[in-house]
């Protein structure tokens, strides 16, 4: 393992990878706040959320 890292530089392996990290932190947090059901900014109060949250309440048939 050590071999490993005398061929790539620690420094910019580990920038790297956090850059990468970040990213896909942001890109899934953008995907879930353009759904209905994961968006906490607009929250249950939105058109959308609240129609979402009346039907989820109503008992199945």
């Amino acid at each position: 393992m050590w071999r490993l890292w005398l061929i790539f530089d620690p420094r910019r392996t580990l920038v790297a990878l956090f850059a990468f990290l970040l990213v896909l932190a942001l890109i899934i947090h953008f995907i879930l706040l353009s759904t209905d059901t994961y968006n906490w900014l607009d929250g249950p109060n939105s058109a959308q959320g609240m129609a979402h949250a009346a039907a989820a309440a109503k008992p199945a048939s």
